[in-house]
């Protein structure tokens, strides 16, 4: 063992965070299909006796978590894909076009990511009640993209800044125009990177909870993280039904993460390998 620490530090590192994210899920996973009864008799490290379901039915009633689910993946769709596209057309003025100023404008990108969202909060109601978007998930679309943009921006124009110059100057000399440029050289070549932000993005935009919470107030707006949060608020679910909640939260990020792992795989192997 002590052999093993020395040779592979790092690997033993992954190995214990892994754990330390496994175990938590795991109970989760096991008190979510526990009936009240005995998760009070034999706690929550014990395995259950049967597939009790009725705390995960109670929460999706309770909730309405179909159409909750409906406004995350609406919601978190659109703001990775049209995020993805403000990013790539802002890294490509960026990076390649090389606009004037280009420093104090990633300086920029970079400062608007790092203001906290409990800032942007009173501006953002302000600004979408005078648009008459509030309540709406359109206003939400807006507010994430913009957020997520400024990160993309900040990340792609580095890449992009690398981008071989011959290439782009062979296409010029073909006849090819600055669109053409951007999505038949710079986008396919590109793509890896381009679905690590895709991925990323959803599920981002999936955890996030304060802006949705204060611009999303009507029941059939609501995201699955805020119908969390206010149905913890109220105090009226048991342990088991938090742990179903719990698990109906995290279980469709899971999935989005699992399907898309091989795209997230490669974009990260041709990052290292650049």
């Amino acid at each position: 063992m002590t052999t093993a620490l020395r040779r592979y530090p790092v690997l033993v590192a992954l190995c214990i965070a892994a754990l330390f994210m496994v175990v938590p899920f795991a109970i989760v996973v096991v008190n979510a299909f526990k009936s009240p009864t005995e998760y009070a008799q034999n706690g929550p490290l014990s395995l259950p006796e049967g597939l009790y379901l009725d705390g995960v039915k109670d929460f999706w009633q309770r909730v309405d978590f179909g159409q909750k689910l409906v406004n995350s993946v609406l919601i978190s769709g659109a703001v990775a894909v049209l995020a993805v596209v403000l990013s790539v057309l802002n890294a490509y003025a960026i990076g390649v076009g090389r606009v004037k100023g280009r420093t104090w404008v990633l300086a920029f990108f970079v400062l608007a990511n790092m203001l906290p969202q409990e800032a942007l909060v009173y501006p953002i109601y302000y600004l979408s009640k005078e648009a008459g978007l509030y309540d709406t998930r359109l206003s939400v679309i807006i507010v994430f993209t913009v957020i997520q943009a400024a990160f993309g921006t900040y990340l792609l124009s580095s890449v992009l800044g690398q981008f071989p110059r011959e290439i782009i100057e062979a296409a010029r000399i073909d006849g090819a125009n600055k669109w053409q440029v951007l999505w038949r050289i710079v986008v396919p070549v590109s793509r890896p990177t381009l679905g690590v932000l895709l991925v990323f993005f959803f599920i981002w935009t999936w955890n996030e909870f304060l802006l949705p919470l204060v611009m999303l107030i009507s029941n059939d707006n609501q995201t699955v993280s805020v119908a969390l949060g206010v149905l913890q608020g109220q105090r009226l679910m048991d342990a088991t039904m938090t742990n179903a909640a719990a698990l109906l939260g995290v279980l469709p990020a899971l999935v989005f993460f699992l399907l898309f792992q091989r795209t997230l795989t490669r974009g990260i192997a041709v990052g290292a390998v650049k």
